[in-house]
Order: C-alpha cells, then sequence, then structure tokens
C-alpha cells in the first residue's frame, strides 16, 4: 500500500494539511480546507522524495494575497525563508540564512541556471506563470545535486489544465516605485489528451523611496531627490507558451519561456564616480541611465512520463540561454585607459541539461527510486571590466533513493547519491599595461571534484501528532567565481579574489518537526543543527586595490543551529491568529576568523498575525513583526539596531459561476513608513534603509 503525505502551508488562518492516499498511483483527490486547494499531482517527484522533511507548498493564490516586487518577495512571509533584495525588482532566495549557491532554485524539477552567482542578479522567472510552489529546508543534495547545501525552491508550471478553455487576467500595482503591471494566462485541455498553456506578462516601475534624504558613502554624504534611490527604475517581460500531451500510460509536454528585463543599478552605489556624471539622475524617476543591465533568458524543457506495469519512468531535457549585460560610463580605474564604449561586463551562458528517473514498488511496501543527472555549461566573458573568468562546466550524478513504508502511520526514508563535477576556466589578461605588462587576472585551470552524499529520515504520525527527523550530508562544488575572481564588486564596495585551491564544500545537517494539531490549536516547531567541515565564506583582509579592501575566499568549519516555530489558534470561525518565530546562530569554528559570526547573519524575528473574516469570501489582516538588534557581526560589519514593522491585508472574491471569479486584494508593507536597516541587505554597509511605506493592489480575474 502506498502513502503519500503533502504539508501545504497557508499563512493566514488556516493550518498545515497533512493527507494520506491509499490507492496505487500518484494522483490525488482534490481536498479543500478552507482557502487551501490541493488538486491533481500535489507533490511533484522531486518534493515527494524528501517526505522526512518538511515541505512547504504554496498555491498561486498564496502569491496573489501577499504580492511583492518578485517572486522571493512574495514569498518570504514564509518561516525560514527570506528574500535577499537589490533595487525595485531583483531578489534572490535565502532559507535559514543561507543563499545564492546553496539554495538551488528549480522549475518543474530542472535546476534554474542564470548568473546566479552575482549579488545583484535577480530570478528570471516571472511570478505571474506559477501554479505552485514548493520549498524545501536543508540538504537536497540527493535529488538537486550541488546548490542544494541549503534547500530548494521549486517552481511547479505545468499543472495541466481541466478545461477546454481556462484562464487568468491580472492588473497589479505598488505605490512606491509607480509599479504597474499586467498578466493573461489561458491553458485548455481536449478530449483526444492534447492539451495547451500560455502565459505573458509585463511590469514596469521607477525609483524606489527610502525614509531618508541622504545617505553615506566612503565619508560622502549623497543628497537623495524625494527620498528614491536614483537610477532604480526598470522594466520586465515575460512570455512561454507549453504544449503537452496525456495518454493512460505515456504523456509529454515542451515548454518555451523567455524573460526580457532592463533595470538601474543605484547610480551611488556604483562608484564614487557618478558624482562627475553628466547624466541628470534626477530628471524622471522613470528612466534607465547609467549604470543599468540587461538580461534576457531563454528556456526550452521538455517532460516525458512512461507508466509500466512495475515501473513509472521520468525524463527531462533542457536548454537554457542566459545572456546578462552590465553598461557604465566609460571611467579610468588605476592604470586602465578610458573605455571606448558603455559596455562593462557581459556574460552569455548556455546550459544543457537531462534528467532520468524510474520509480517501483517492491514488496509492497519499498518505494524505490533511481535516477541520473547530467549537465553541461559555458559561461563567456566580454566587456572592459573583469570580474570573472570564462569557464566550462560539465556535472554527472547518480542516486538512489528507498521510501519504506514500515507502519501504517510510520514511514522511513534513505538515499546515497555520487556526483562528478569538472571546471575549466579560460586565462584572461587586462586589455591595458599595468607597469609594463598585461596583468593576468585569471589563469588556466581544469579542475575535477568527487562528491558522495546521504540522507535518512522518518516519520512518524500518531493521533494530532506528526513527528519528523532527517539527517544528512550535502555538498557544493566551488563556483568559477570562488576559484577565478578578480576584480571590483561594486555592490558590495570591496576588491575580490578567488581561490584556486578551495575544495567542494560539505555539510551535515540534523532537522526535525515536531507538530500537534487538534483542528483549532496548531504548535509546530522545527529545529536544525547543521556543521560544515569547509564551508567557502569572503574574507576582509589588510590589504587595499584601487582604493577598496581587497577580501579573498577561505574554507573554515562553521556551526548552525536554530529554530522556527509558530503556534495558530482559530479563536472564532471567523478569527484565528498566528505567532511565528525564528531563530539562527552561526559560528565560524576555525580559519582566520575563528570565533566570529558568518558574515549578514540574519538576527531573531517573532510575527503575529490576526485574520478575521467577516464572510466567507472577504478577509482582513494585520501582521506586526519584530526583528532583533544583531551584534553577532565579523568586521568590517556594524550592528544593525533591532525593529518594528507593520503590515495588513484585505481581500474579497467575487463568485459569478463555479469557474468564474473575481478576485481583489490590497496590500500595506511597512504601513508606518518607519525607517529601518535589513542586516542581510548590503545596501546597508551605506546606510540605505529597507523601503518605506508601500501600497499594492491587484485585480484578478479567473474563468
Amino acid at each position: 500500500m502506498r502513502h503519500y503525505r503533502i504539508i501545504t502551508l497557508w499563512l493566514g488562518a488556516t493550518t498545515c494539511l497533512t493527507a494520506a492516499g491509499s490507492t496505487g498511483s500518484d494522483t490525488l483527490k482534490s481536498k479543500v480546507l478552507e482557502d487551501v486547494t490541493v488538486q491533481a499531482k500535489a507533490l511533484s517527484q522531486q518534493a515527494q522524495m524528501h517526505d522526512t522533511q518538511a515541505v512547504i507548498s504554496v498555491e498561486d493564490e498564496f502569491i496573489e494575497s501577499h504580492l511583492g516586487g518578485s517572486l522571493m518577495q512574495s514569498l518570504e512571509h514564509i518561516p525560514g525563508v527570506k528574500a535577499m533584495n537589490i533595487g525595485s525588482g531583483e531578489s534572490k532566495p535565502v532559507i535559514r540564512g543561507l543563499g545564492f549557491q546553496r539554495v538551488a532554485v528549480t522549475e518543474n524539477g530542472i535546476k534554474h541556471e542564470g548568473q546566479q552567482w552575482g549579488e545583484d542578479h535577480g530570478l528570471e522567472i516571472s511570478q505571474m506563470d506559477i501554479d505552485r510552489v514548493e520549498i524545501v529546508k536543508g540538504p537536497s543534495a540527493l535529488t538537486s545535486g550541488s546548490d542544494a547545501i541549503g534547500g530548494v525552491v521549486n517552481i511547479v508550471t505545468n499543472k495541466v489544465p481541466q478545461r477546454e478553455l481556462e484562464g487568468k487576467v491580472r492588473l497589479y500595482g505598488r505605490s512606491n516605485n509607480a509599479s504597474l503591471g499586467a498578466s493573461v494566462r489561458l491553458g485548455g485541455r481536449q478530449k483526444n489528451g492534447f492539451w495547451w498553456q500560455a502565459a505573458f506578462d509585463g511590469t514596469d516601475y521607477g525609483d524606489y523611496k527610502v525614509p531618508t534624504d541622504s545617505i553615506q558613502y566612503y565619508s560622502y554624504y549623497i543628497k537623495l531627490h524625494r527620498g528614491r534611490l536614483r537610477n532604480t527604475a526598470g522594466r520586465e517581460l515575460n512570455g512561454s507558451a507549453t504544449l503537452g500531451w496525456q495518454g493512460k500510460r505515456v504523456s509529454t509536454s515542451l515548454r518555451v519561456s523567455d524573460m526580457d528585463g532592463r533595470s538601474g543599478f543605484f547610480a551611488n552605489a556604483h562608484g564614487l564616480e557618478v558624482r562627475l556624471s553628466n547624466i541628470d539622475y534626477d530628471a524622471s524617476s522613470r528612466d534607465i541611465d547609467l549604470p543599468y543591465h540587461t538580461v534576457n533568458h531563454l528556456k526550452v524543457t521538455s517532460h516525458t512520463e512512461v507508466h509500466l506495469d512495475r515501473w513509472h519512468l521520468f525524463g527531462d531535457l533542457s536548454y537554457q540561454k542566459n545572456v546578462r549585460k552590465e553598461f557604465s560610463e566609460p571611467v579610468s580605474h588605476g592604470y586602465m585607459p578610458k573605455p571606448a564604449s558603455t559596455l562593462e561586463r557581459r556574460f552569455d551562458k548556455d546550459t544543457y541539461t537531462a534528467l532520468f528517473s524510474g520509480r517501483t514498488l517492491l514488496d509492497g511496501q519499498h518505494s524505490l527510486t533511481l535516477g541520473a543527472q547530467a549537465e553541461w555549461q559555458r559561461n563567456r566573458r566580454d566587456g572592459w571590466g573583469f570580474i570573472i573568468p570564462t569557464f566550462h562546466n560539465a556535472t554527472l550524478g547518480i542516486y538512489a533513493f528507498d521510501r519504506w513504508y514500515l507502519r501504517e502511520n510510520i514511514t522511513l526514508n534513505a538515499g546515497v547519491r555520487y556526483d562528478w563535477t569538472h571546471t575549466h576556466i579560460r586565462p584572461y589578461e587586462d586589455w591595458y599595461e599595468t607597469l609594463g605588462e598585461y596583468r593576468q587576472r585569471s589563469r588556466d585551470l581544469a579542475l575535477t571534484f568527487n562528491s558522495f552524499t546521504w540522507s535518512a529520515g522518518i516519520d512518524c504520525a500518531s493521533g494530532d501528532w506528526n513527528l519528523k527527523a532527517n539527517v544528512g550530508k550535502g555538498f557544493r562544488t566551488p563556483i568559477p567565481k570562488e576559484l577565478g575572481t578578480d576584480g571590483v564588486n561594486y555592490h558590495f564596495f570591496r576588491y575580490e579574489r578567488g581561490n584556486a585551491d578551495l575544495d567542494s564544500e560539505e555539510g551535515y545537517q540534523l532537522d526535525g518537526c515536531i507538530r500537534y494539531s487538534d483542528g483549532r490549536l496548531t504548535v509546530q516547531a522545527d529545529p536544525y543543527i547543521n556543521y560544515f567541515t569547509n564551508y567557502i565564506y569572503m574574507s576582509p583582509t589588510a590589504a587595499y586595490y584601487e582604493g577598496l579592501q581587497v577580501y579573498e575566499y577561505e574554507q573554515a568549519e562553521v556551526l548552525r543551529w536554530g529554530v522556527e516555530a509558530e503556534v495558530e489558534y482559530a479563536w472564532l470561525p471567523c478569527l484565528a491568529t498566528r505567532l511565528t518565530g525564528e531563530f539562527l546562530y552561526a559560528r565560524l569554528a576555525s580559519g582566520s576568523k575563528r570565533g566570529y559570526a558568518l558574515p549578514f547573519s540574519q538576527p531573531w524575528n517573532v510575527a503575529l498575525t490576526a485574520k478575521y473574516k467577516p464572510w466567507e469570501e472577504t478577509y482582513l489582516s494585520v501582521t506586526g513583526r519584530v526583528t532583533g538588534r544583531q551584534s553577532e557581526i565579523v568586521p568590517p560589519e556594524k550592528p544593525t539596531p533591532g525593529h518594528f514593522v507593520l503590515d495588513a491585508a484585505l481581500g474579497h472574491c467575487i463568485h459569478f459561476s463555479d469557474t468564474r471569479m473575481l478576485t481583489l486584494s490590497l496590500q500595506a508593507r511597512n504601513l508606518p513608513g518607519r525607517r529601518y536597516y535589513d542586516h542581510t541587505s548590503y545596501y546597508r554597509l551605506i546606510g540605505v534603509p529597507e523601503a518605506g511605506r508601500n501600497i499594492s493592489v491587484l485585480a484578478s480575474f479567473a474563468f
């Protein structure tokens, strides 16, 4: 007998839903719990394999009711999940304090490959073209390989339409940066098994506002015009088309998507030279002047499933092309002559991915999965500025995973994986002479990395109680930036140097989940402890180059532990409250910075939400969040004071029929417009606070 567990989190008045199926297929019947709807394939193949880890799954309705300027900003209300923001529309995922290359972002199980090494590079994925988002906290290398040492954000976009024609039209806007956007998503399913889906959305936004009239950059006080971060405007266009077919034993689909964006860099964070520029940055809040960047991400993916008598086979193929360009005013740095063009940096990345797996049921109790993954990528650089070298990268991974249904209420998981990675970094010399020679920024390197990982866990349910525990080893292959960078990182205001002697990062984590729910009261705690044997981090040195402090990559032991907790109580059928809290401890246990906290470690925070539903289709919620002072720092970081933020939301749904409805929502973030600083933001280093009051409106019509 097969059993499937679903954990779906609704951050309002409802609670997590744990369901068990007893049929021989992966398809679950629709079950509705207030605003939570679980339909069709409730969890993807990837997410199901983390049964002993809490898988948080939110539908697209959650994104609508928590709409932010980017996907991760819309998801950061989930405990343990945070968005690292840059500008108006760029953000990166952080799970339990780990981000960048330590969190794998996948779309339908395929790893999204952009220029994720960059602090200012957001996700090239539209939050308006999503069916569901699944978040796994903790090492997930068994299914996702390298980069999943901190967790996985899996974005599901291939839900099969249920009617001959269905769709959704959205209009939305935000007050802080005068953002305006619209999206259309259509789909249909024919009686012969063919189905299709198409989507398009576009957003245009201006400079965003902060509650201060000046910032400080290297002892220079810089005035802000009307509190706006000049040159942070942008626009984004997204489109996708999917064609699929479902048969009794075979199903397949082909999806093509393209994202094109252009946005400015905050001019005063891109170097002091902007003080001498002739550009009138304050002439308009919507123009995009130098410095700015453009990005285009093309993705072509296919997914095929074959149902045999004893095996369920999966196959995925993908091609991704990411082209990012950064433009700046030509300015001489050090011995550099004035460049002839504005193209400072260009990155052109091609990625080919193949995933194959098969699952079978053994002895009626074991669900065995075998799989293999292969990826090849090439990233070429251009422009007069250097930060990372041109490189080629090839990876191959194989794994085996077993889920053992020991008893009706006890499930055991165990798996192993082996990975091989080969990285070839190309040499690069400056295009100008320094003291009579062409300085070499990167040398020819061919490096091979091997990793063996494993995971094991238990899931036990008894009455109103549920217990999960998981222990595993994760890994992360050093990326070319860590191995071969040698240049200025404007967004961290420092000069960075790579280290070709780095080894694969390895970490061990024990995490658990204990949960009690009686229908009215829900209490859950998710503790974890994480130990890295050779964590890779940037360490400040006493050296300076071109007026900037030099940072170099090092490896050290790191100990991290923390907990996420929540308590929900339904006082009345129309009134519920939810209290959540997070705490993280992170300390370097060896190396030159032994005893210090990890840079940009997030402080504790507590949030209380009250949600009132006077009618079935109307809600009003208020959330107050307290974030503690962060004094655990590593020089040259400075402590960040604590703060309190108040948010509110109002929503209403009008049903015209069983299939047609209009949803209206209004959200207010930082309602009092308070000035506060996020310790995980590198803009904090130059005195830039978080965005001021922001009112978001959305109208969504589904049919």
